[in-house]
This record gives structure tokens, C-alpha cells and sequence, in this order.
């Protein structure tokens, strides 16, 4: 079943979805120009619903798709190989101009919030209990660099800031 789905997400060409969607390149919203069978779908609706992790998705025969990825089809004419890149952070903003590909290191690298397992809240930082300070480290090419411990979490944060700006091109912050 997986193999099918994958060979389905692969096979959606441009003519098929431009038969099926209208993109504004300008807004990044589709617009539906058929109805699906079961009529719930109307022609001139906005397609897409958000999913848990606030990308939007919508079907096309039967298959879900991320809507940016159907941008960047509808755009430029080729499924992407690896990942879609929102520049601003924000997973339903599918402005073209706001889309781009990244292999998953630099998408990794334009991460802007803290996991929610880190319990600082800050990018970049955890609290050592055996100095009882916080310590800041960013990773570069699969190795961990330290970068120092620091009394606050908010000074340890500024560090990570600055390395992140030096250290990860891709990063918007």
C-alpha cells in the first residue's frame, strides 16, 4: 500500500493538478475548479484543510497532498525530491515567494521555536544542573559545537542567535 501511495505522489503531473486546482502564486491559496463526487467539494471553494502539524493539505484522486508542494509543482512543473521550505516559519503561508527547496539540514537550519521537549522554551538551549547555569550549543554539519554557559537562558538564547546567523545560511532569523 505504501509503495502504491508512493508512486502516486510521484506520478500527480502539472496538467492534472492545474486541471483540478487553481493556485494564486500571489496568496498561495488554491481554488477548486472540480467538484468530487460525493458533491461535499464544490467548484470555487478553497481547497485545503490544516493538519496536526498546521501544513495544509487537500486530496486529488483519492491522494493527500501538501499544499506546498503542490505550489512548487503548479509553479515550476516537478514534484520536489526532498523538502519545501517555508522562509517565514509559517507552515500555511504557501506564497511561492515564501517557498523554497532545502535538503533537510537547511531545513533543519530555518528552525525558529525550541522543541516542545526543550523545558528552557529557548532554540538552542538547555539548563546544566551540574553548574546550575544554561548552556548553549548549535550543530553544524552533524557535530555539536558548544558555545558556552551563561546565567540566563535569555543570554544563552543571544548566543545561539549570533553562531545561528554565522553558522546556518539558510536560517531567517
Amino acid at each position: 500500500m505504501k509503495s502504491t501511495k508512493l508512486r502516486k505522489l510521484n506520478t500527480l503531473s502539472q496538467s492534472e493538478l492545474k486541471e483540478n486546482l487553481h493556485y494564486d502564486p500571489q496568496t498561495g491559496i488554491f481554488i477548486r475548479k472540480l467538484s468530487a463526487a460525493n458533491n461535499k467539494v464544490k467548484i470555487g471553494s478553497v481547497a485545503g484543510s490544516p493538519t496536526v502539524k498546521g501544513y495544509l493539505a487537500m486530496n486529488i484522486n483519492g491522494t493527500q497532498y501538501q499544499a506546498h508542494r503542490l505550489a512548487w509543482l503548479y509553479v515550476y512543473g516537478y514534484m520536489p525530491t526532498e523538502f519545501i521550505d517555508h522562509k517565514n516559519g509559517v507552515r500555511s503561508d504557501n506564497r511561492i515567494d515564501n517557498l523554497r527547496e532545502a535538503d533537510y539540514q537547511k531545513n533543519v537550519h530555518n528552525q525558529t521555536r525550541a522543541h516542545c521537549s526543550n523545558k528552557t522554551g529557548f532554540l538552542g538551549v538547555a539548563f546544566n544542573k551540574k553548574l546550575n547555569k544554561y548552556g548553549a550549543s548549535i550543530t553544524v554539519d552533524n557535530k555539536q559545537r558548544h558555545l558556552g554557559v551563561f546565567c540566563t537562558p535569555e543570554e544563552a538564547h543571544e548566543a545561539y542567535l549570533k553562531a545561528k546567523r554565522e553558522l546556518h545560511p539558510f536560517s531567517t532569523i
